[in-house]
């Protein structure tokens, strides 16, 4: 039998992701994962940037990373220019 643990955090999007959710509101879930995640991957594309509690995702655990109760995400895509 699985029990499954429901835990609290903050979730912040910047950048790019803020701008793409908030003109995309009625298709979040599937429009979150087209632009972020790598196609059959389990891992954020290149160019995405995800924190937690200020630590970057994968100098821990990568998208594998356990998140408590209280935890802080962010979530932004990387910008260059010159």
């Amino acid at each position: 039998m699985r029990s499954e643990v429901f835990v609290k955090v903050s979730v912040e999007y910047l950048g790019f992701i803020r701008n793409m959710l908030s003109k995309r509101t009625e298709r979040y879930g599937d429009d979150f994962k087209k632009h972020v995640y790598e196609s059959g991957q389990k891992d954020v594309k290149y160019g995405f940037v995800v924190t937690v509690n200020g630590v970057l995702m994968d100098q821990l655990h990568g998208i594998g990373t356990p998140l408590k109760n209280g935890d802080h995400v962010i979530l932004m895509s990387l910008m260059s220019g010159g």
